[in-house]
């Protein structure tokens, strides 16, 4: 809990209490008055069953209207025919909508009679039923033999305890039966499952979620600042609110650096009739009287530093990049090297790390329009694309070699913790200064280079910053100034926001849903967008749990602090409690960039099945089909995750399950003040359609993964994507032999990839089993099927968490434990697949990648085997 106020920025204007909240976004009844919401509640009804079909054949969920929420029918005069829980709960129950065309429409049946099991205890006419005495002849015999004994018994009494013992019977036939299965533990459950997920996905408002990222951005909130913090109350005030449980702020004290006013300076100092200076800030992206603070221009994680050189150009400052330009006779020792983002090294850590390996003292990496500015189109504000001012800001910690807090990689960095790495020679760190610049400052440099070293005749070598002629400078180039100086916090707080439904089946059992908070500005994509989201599907999970409404599985929602400079709160929050989440941990739903276009992407094959069958059931806001559609035409699988966001905790160190996704539309002023509230009102998603359409999915997956009987992950899915990484993995092998003779024996992983297929099969086919004899029961699962159901369930989650090297973990970055996935080495947001293999190969260690096959056939056949284990 918080015990002291951070320390932040001491110049940031924070808004008081009532000018913030303001804007907060309403809850579904707080905006109308009762005889309002009852009328719409009249007019609109749980159901709009009137609705025609829309074209191609495709029948829109049924439910559309947000504002008939649970609130809304409780507040409803006493006249309303939805005036209480009951009538909800009994329109609910009569409720019969099937999905179209859903193959598993027969075990949603199942789940239909097994979750309305507490419905039916009344109606069940027994076998013995005939011979049982009625009460009112029992009442009628019981005084006429009574009459000839002396005393004058009470017959309420009698009566009484006549019924005891008749429940008590009833009762014990139930239990030998085996019809009592574990719908005990499900009481709280009263819900049809189909009817749940039509009301859920009904009654997510796009105003709402508006409200919720206006809100949201309205000021810079960079991670262990007053704004974020602010932000951090704001949100769990709406947990709250929403009805979770144990909510509250969890604090990590982690290193982070802010940049200092006056301490950054890039110009050129010599010759002197060249000498100029860098602006470095962008222009103000509201106008001066919103008071509106921004971020200041600097790179989270860098090096303090105060450094000269001459200028080169390293186009992408990849690898392959430094040594062409080694190849071509530039001497890079002692330079500051200019580079550009994206491209063949999409990650800025490691063009810096690129850079100081190739001999330079400094990076500088710009925004390049080629990539994402006026070359792509109309930059903002007249189009969705960086301007000439704009800087991508951003981490450059080594994700790929250190998650979290870098003081503190493998454990959590709790409040009082006394353990801590050193700064220096820090592998999470980097060893020379570095700074990024707008192409508008980029330009004079790139001028400034025309006559020295290589003129650049390669086209891919060449950005699109107009009136350039391109060379790659040489150890005569103009001498540059580079400083960064910086305010260097070794114990900065961090604030998680935490908050939770518990499951009543298997209550320890969670299924995490998480999205960070923090902003290099003001995030308005990023992360805003899904920020603003999870706050609209909390607040509909609120309205079902007020009802008394409980999933199976425990549902944790998550607002991660610190992502943006190293995924810092969630990989400390996974570090603190690793071992409940190995056991405990069954999935993690993260969405970062909610929505910044029209495309629906997704990582995470194991969820592949799961996730087209909510996709199935949401329309596509752009045309009358359902977003499920376009996947089956292109026949669309699902990658795996390699790094960039919260996932990376929670799969590659505690082996839990994890799914990433969103909508994408291309570049857009990433990591800039550019993407505000603005930006995404008129270019990302003007009418707030993709944030509900992404809401209703993400809310659907998670009534899945909590709520169906079998969990609802798909091991052969997963195991026909190993096989694919086998084979990739045997691929890249063959051509690494064409430069560098060797031999790889993947035999044993290849057999233990087959296997996997096998037992996967065999495993799921119990599945199958339990939906038959559920079906052949009319819905009753007896005590023994349940427990065995609940077993099934924990060994598929546990799956994932088998796959891990606990003892071990990758060579040379062992804080990664995951066989399978890892971020690349050498590329922070690829996923690497294999990656103890894959490192090696790439670093023609041929001894350890033969090391890392064997150990990770072992690791994998041994994890298949226990799936059918008893």
């Amino acid at each position: 809990m918080v015990d002291e106020k951070p320390n932040k920025y001491e110049f940031l204007p924070i808004p008081t209490y009532e000018e913030a909240t303001s804007s907060r976004p309403s809850s579904s009844n707080s905006h109308l008055g009762p005889e309002e919401v009852s009328h719409d509640a009249e007019r609109q009804g749980l159901l709009n069953r009137g609705q025609p079909a829309q074209h191609n054949g495709y029948q829109p969920p049924t439910v559309d209207s947000a504002r008939s929420s649970l609130d809304s029918l409780t507040s409803s005069g006493g006249n309303s025919r939805r005036s209480s829980a009951a009538a909800l709960q009994r329109e609910i129950q009569q409720m019969e909508v099937e999905e179209p065309g859903d193959p598993n429409s027969r075990a949603q049946r199942f789940s239909k009679r097994l979750t309305s099991l507490t419905h039916s205890l009344s109606s069940i006419n027994l076998p013995f039923r005939q011979w049982l005495p009625s009460g009112q002849s029992m009442r009628a015999r019981i005084p006429s033999v009574l009459q000839s004994i002396s005393f004058q018994p009470n017959w309420i009494i009698v009566s009484r305890i006549f019924a005891v013992f008749l429940v008590i019977f009833i009762i014990w036939l139930f239990l030998i039966s085996g019809l009592f299965a574990s719908g005990s533990r499900r009481m709280g459950n009263r819900f049809d499952p189909d009817n749940l997920r039509t009301y859920v996905q009904g009654h997510i408002d796009a105003d709402n979620i508006r409200q919720n990222l206006q809100h949201a951005t309205q000021f810079d909130h960079l991670a262990g600042t007053k704004g974020n913090y602010y932000l951090a109350s704001w949100v769990e005030t709406a947990f709250s609110q929403a009805g979770l449980e144990n909510v509250g702020l969890e604090r990590f004290d982690v290193y982070l650096n802010y940049p200092k006013q006056g301490g950054r300076r890039v110009a050129i100092i010599d010759p002197p009739e060249l000498a100029w200076e860098a602006k470095i800030e962008e222009e103000l992206a509201y106008p001066a009287e919103f008071e509106a603070q921004q971020t200041m221009v600097f790179h989270g994680h860098s090096k303090t530093g105060n450094v000269t050189g001459p200028l080169i150009y390293a186009n992408y400052g990849s690898r392959q990049d430094f040594q062409d330009l080694k190849d071509r006779g530039v001497d890079i020792k002692g330079s500051i090297v200019l580079v550009r983002y994206y491209g063949s090294q999409p990650d800025r850590s490691l063009k810096v790390k690129g850079a100081e390996l190739a001999g330079a003292v400094g990076c500088i990496i710009y925004s390049d329009p080629a990539e994402d500015g006026f070359v792509k189109g109309d930059p903002f504000p007249t189009g969705r694309f960086m301007p000439a001012d704009g800087v991508q800001r951003g981490s450059v910690a080594m994700s790929s070699w250190v998650v979290g807090d870098v003081l503190s990689p493998g454990f959590a960095s709790l409040p009082g913790e006394r353990r801590r790495e050193s700064k220096d020679n820090n592998p999470g760190l980097q060893n020379i200064p570095s700074i990024p610049l707008a192409w508008r400052d980029a330009q004079k440099l790139l001028q400034a280079l025309k006559g020295h070293g290589k003129k650049i005749d390669d086209s891919k070598a060449k950005g699109g910053v107009p009136d350039v002629e391109w060379w790659t400078g040489d150890s005569n180039s103009p001498t540059v100034h580079l400083m960064n100086y910086q305010i260097e916090k070794e114990r900065e707080g961090i604030y998680n926001v935490l908050g939770k439904i518990t499951g009543v089946e298997q209550p320890e059992k969670s299924i995490i849903v998480g999205n960070h908070r923090d902003a290099w500005c003001f995030g308005g994509a990023d992360p805003g967008s899904g920020t603003a989201i999870m706050l609209e599907v909390v607040r509909v999970f609120g309205e079902l749990r007020r009802f008394g409404w409980r999933p199976l599985r425990s549902i944790e929602f998550a607002s991660w602090d610190g992502e943006e400079y190293n995924m810092i709160g969630s990989t400390e929050h996974v570090e603190a409690r690793v071992a409940d989440l190995r056991r405990d941990g069954f999935a993690y739903l993260n969405v970062d960039v909610a929505v910044t276009g029209t495309k629906f992407k997704a990582a995470g094959p194991i969820f592949e099945q799961a996730l087209k069958r909510v996709l199935d059931r949401v329309p596509d806001p752009n045309g009358n089909r359902s977003l499920g559609e376009p996947w089956k035409e292109k026949k669309t699988r699902m990658d795996g995750l390699g790094s960039g966001s919260d996932f990376v905790a929670f799969l590659d160190l505690a082996g839990t399950s994890s799914l990433d996704m969103g909508f994408e539309g291309g570049v857009f002023p990433y990591h800039s003040c550019y993407d505000n509230f603005d930006w995404m009102a008129q270019f990302g998603d003007p009418g707030f359609q993709y944030h509900r359409a992404l809401a209703q999915i993400w809310a659907l997956l998670i009534l899945d993964m909590a709520d169906r009987p079998l969990l609802p992950l798909d091991l052969s899915v997963y195991a026909g994507e190993i096989t694919k990484y086998v084979n990739d993995l045997e691929t890249t092998s063959a051509q690494a032999k064409k430069a560098k003779p060797h031999h790889i024996d993947f035999r044993s992983l290849r057999d233990a990839a087959n296997q996997f297929v096998v037992n996967a099969k065999v495993f799921e086919d119990w599945g199958t089993a339990w939906s038959n004899a559920v079906y052949e029961s009319r819905g009753f699962e007896s005590i023994s099927l349940s427990n065995q159901r609940i077993h099934h369930n924990t060994k598929m989650a546990d799956f994932e968490t088998d796959l891990l090297d606990v003892d071990g973990g990758l060579p040379g970055r062992e804080q990664f434990k995951h066989i399978i996935y890892a971020p690349q080495l050498w590329n922070n947001y690829g996923a690497a697949y294999f990656p103890g293999v894959r490192d090696a190969i790439d670093e023609g260690e041929w001894e350890l990648a033969q090391k890392q096959v064997d150990k990770a056939a072992r690791i994998l056949d041994s994890a298949a085997k226990k799936l059918l284990s008893t």
